[in-house]
């Protein structure tokens, strides 16, 4: 099975306060994820704001590759990263070793105050 280092945020309301980027495995297909023992297939479209659903119990979530600056939210919450995956992700994907311990980080998201994104992508650390 593949794996992928993956943003996932439970879609419970329009925003979200907590999510976590763990490593989540992809089917031969590619039509279903799992994370943590959960299965999630996708919502083709139809979701909103999210684009999985938890197979067991029809939850909405939003799952994705990681984004380089940390910016994976919508609105602004709390990621939690996975032990597991932590080194790689601080430092692979985010260019930041010196915190390749760090167990979270506050994430201001892609939308703002007045709907404005951040001017600077670095802004997120």
């Amino acid at each position: 099975m593949k794996y992928e280092i993956m943003y996932i945020e439970e879609k419970a309301g329009v925003a979200a306060l907590e999510a976590n980027i763990g490593k989540v495995a992809l089917s031969k297909t590619g039509k279903t994820l799992e994370y943590k023992g959960r299965k999630f297939q996708s919502l083709k479209g139809v979701g909103y704001k999210a684009n999985y659903f938890d197979v067991d119990t029809g939850e909405h979530y939003w799952i994705s590759k990681c984004r380089k600056d940390g910016n994976d939210a919508l609105y602004k919450c709390k990621v939690y990263v996975d032990e597991e995956i932590r080194e790689e992700y601080w430092i692979d994907i985010r260019n930041m070793p010196e915190r390749s311990k760090q167990e979270s980080f506050m994430s201001t998201g892609k939308h703002r105050a007045g709907g404005k994104e951040p001017k600077n992508k670095r802004e997120n650390t």
